[in-house]
């Protein structure tokens, strides 16, 4: 009954008519998901990928500009931040593990890069007139709070991700600059498929979790938006967690 009455409740909206938007990594999966929120918000999103052109993907979110930006290349981020004079939202959501797993590379990608571009593109988030400030939000995961011995480059990046947010929020909060993070839990995109078609991967995830299922990229989106909205605008260096309770419960 309760997912019956859930369908038919109004939709939340958001309106950031006019704001400049970029989300790393947007495009699939939960990246695509935020970048085709923002567009129907009304912003003007640019997305990046490691590809040389846009025309190299299938598809990518509809009215999104794109950039390539290979998180270990310095250039690349020192190129990706030249085009921006004033950004009101950035969304760090880029990264990935990789098998077999490079501890270096990994680290590289998915924190010491969400440092170097946050900072290159300081200077353009501090030129936002968007109401309650401009925004950064970097992109956590479960492997945020607990160890992996499968990835453990990878779950040390996004630990120290939620430093670095409870960080540049302290130091940027002088320049209306609000940091917050997003974890996210078990969501089903392209590279979480096989592991969601597992039957008892799936149903694993799905018995410990409370809300009994696999979150979807939409999910995560509603979450980025509100955190950049102006009703968050007292809310800075804070992680929110969207795992449909999957980290409150040791079953």
């Amino acid at each position: 009954m309760g997912s019956a009455q859930t369908s038919t409740w109004p939709r939340v909206t958001f309106d950031f008519s006019g704001c400049n938007v970029l989300v790393t990594g947007g495009t699939s999966g939960i990246g695509a998901a935020i970048a085709g929120a923002f567009v129907a918000a009304g912003a003007n999103v640019t997305v990046t990928g490691t590809r040389a052109h846009a025309a190299d993907y299938d598809a990518l979110p509809a009215r999104a500009d794109y950039l390539r930006l290979r998180l270990d290349e310095a250039g690349d981020i020192a190129a990706v931040a030249e085009r921006f004079q004033r950004l009101d939202i950035l969304v760090n959501n880029a990264g990935g593990v990789q098998m077999p797993e490079d501890f270096a590379r990994a680290v590289q990608i998915n924190l010491t890069a969400v440092h170097q571009l946050s900072a290159a593109l300081h200077a353009a988030l501090c030129a936002s007139e968007f109401p309650g400030g401009a925004s950064i939000v970097n992109l956590a995961s479960m492997m945020s709070f607990f160890g992996s011995g499968y990835f453990p480059g990878y779950s040390s990046a996004k630990g120290g991700l939620l430093l670095l947010t409870k960080s540049l929020a302290t130091l940027w909060a002088q320049d209306s600059i609000r940091v917050n993070a997003v974890a996210a839990g078990s969501i089903v995109t392209p590279m979480t498929q096989h592991f969601a078609d597992d039957p008892a991967t799936h149903a694993a995830v799905c018995q410990r979790t409370p809300m009994g299922r696999w979150g979807e990229p939409m999910d995560i989106a509603g979450a980025v938006l509100m955190v950049c909205s102006p009703a968050a605008s007292f809310i800075t260096g804070h992680t929110l967690v969207a795992d449909g309770g999957y980290s409150i419960t040791d079953s």
